[in-house]
């Protein structure tokens, strides 16, 4: 089931419950502001992307489209830090996070397989 990227904002909200904005984005490592505007429908960055995944415990693949893509929680591959610009639209930056999350899955699929 794909969970749409409109969607996050509502889960960290969900998450975050009765305590600050603050206090929540100190558990997940971002700034409150970085925090708050993702709350309220941005697009974050991939890297705040994959912290905010691995608060609210799902994986990104959830939110690109594709399940049993290689989540928060495993082996750490090549990373990419895409900063946001006005001139790149969600559905550019969506179908970037997806293609650097498939390139992601098939290195580790190949260093299992040359293990």
């Amino acid at each position: 089931m794909t969970i749409s990227i409109e969607q996050l904002g509502k889960l960290m909200l969900a998450k975050r419950g009765s305590r600050g904005v603050r206090a929540a984005a100190e558990e997940v490592n971002i700034s409150s502001a970085t925090f708050s505007r993702v709350e309220n429908g941005h697009m974050p960055d991939l890297e705040t992307f994959a912290k905010i995944c691995k608060w609210i415990d799902r994986a990104p693949g959830e939110f690109l489209g594709f399940e049993g893509a290689a989540d928060a929680s495993g082996p750490r591959g090549a990373q990419v830090h895409l900063r946001k610009k006005t001139t790149v639209s969600p559905e550019t930056a969506e179908s970037l996070g997806a293609l650097i999350l498939k390139a992601q899955t098939a290195a580790q699929v190949r260093n299992r397989l040359l293990g």
